[in-house]
């Protein structure tokens, strides 16, 4: 007599057990068969060559149960939790999961030429030290915006031949044009103040007069 709800000839009703002992293992073989772990952030093998899941902190023997540990109800729990916490972080998180950096509409700002400047070339007789002293003019710079500088070789601008005697100090601000101002390519000059901000080079932005004033100091050659 075969046994209630069974088909004659098979051997009865699986337990539950069994039936998780199956699905189990039909999702291991799916799993290995879909997945690259070498993308998933939570895969680990450790220095005894065990498997670990750095997102539940737990210990396999192989990559099939670590694949069907992450088709688990406790590693999808902790995925949602961490998807939760990302969100809340975030407000900008999208579907939960993923987070997006909002992206800003690039201005199209019409330039208006270029600043006025003025460049004054300095001496030290005592110390034999050289320095250059640049006042720009930024009347009418966008509100809520400082001039940028940065400092370019010879051979990164594609206006003059290279040579390797100079370099240039290179500034921005919108909406005028930016301007480079050329000089020689020697060791400048590095301190700081007590207080840990930068004394050389110099770089101060006047908002009110609407200023941007730079001073680099070159050591003296030999």
């Amino acid at each position: 007599m075969s046994d209630f709800g069974s088909k004659p000839g098979s051997g009865g009703v699986a337990s539950g057990s069994q039936t998780n002992v199956s699905r189990r293992e039909r999702l291991r073989r799916l799993a290995l068969e879909t997945i690259d772990l070498s993308k998933d952030p939570y895969f680990m093998r450790n220095h005894v060559g065990s498997y670990e899941c750095r997102l539940c902190l737990t210990v396999h023997s192989n990559e099939g149960n670590y694949l069907a540990h992450t088709q688990g109800k406790k590693h999808q729990q902790n995925l949602a939790r961490r998807a939760a916490r990302e969100a809340a972080d975030n407000p900008q998180a999208v579907d939960g999961k993923h987070t997006k950096k909002k992206i800003l509409p690039r201005k199209n700002l019409v330039k208006i030429g270029r600043p006025g400047y003025r460049v004054t070339k300095q001496y030290c007789k005592e110390t034999k030290h050289r320095s250059l002293l640049f006042q720009v003019d930024y009347p009418e710079i966008e509100e809520g915006i400082r001039p940028r500088h940065r400092f370019m070789s010879s051979y990164e601008q594609k206006v003059e031949p290279w040579d390797k005697k100079y370099q240039y100090l290179v500034c921005a601000a919108e909406p005028y044009e930016t301007i480079a101002f050329k000089v020689p390519n020697m060791e400048l000059e590095s301190s700081t103040t007590t207080a840990g901000e930068e004394k050389k080079p110099f770089f101060h932005w006047e908002p009110d007069k609407k200023v941007y004033v730079m001073q680099v100091h070159f050591k003296p050659s030999g």
